[in-house]
């Protein structure tokens, strides 16, 4: 339990620094040797409207691997060091529909 409360307040940290923005809600599972961390209400409203339609949605999705990508080292380094063990995966995907 204390570690998924870490998480989660490592994984809002690290989205209010990547984008400004603080997600509405974060849900983390963890499960033997997956954690998995869902921001909820992530997108900003600008991102929601460009995301209304095919082609934004992809824009938006694309931009958001990027930007994690680039800078999820730092959430991976806290993850080691809340939870002792090195991150062997990190992904990032956007649910346009939901802000998810």
């Amino acid at each position: 339990m204390i570690v998924s409360l870490l998480a989660a307040k490592a994984a809002t940290a690290f989205e209010q620094q990547r984008t400004g923005r603080t997600p509405k809600s974060v849900t983390v599972v963890l499960n033997d040797d997956t954690l998995v961390i869902t921001l909820h209400g992530a997108l900003s409203p600008a991102e929601q409207a460009l995301a209304r339609n095919p082609a934004g949605a992809t824009q938006v999705q694309e931009l958001h691997k990027r930007l994690f990508n680039n800078s999820a080292g730092a959430l991976r380094q806290e993850i080691k060091r809340i939870t002792g063990v090195e991150v062997r995966e990190a992904k990032a995907k956007v649910e346009t529909t939901t802000g998810t």
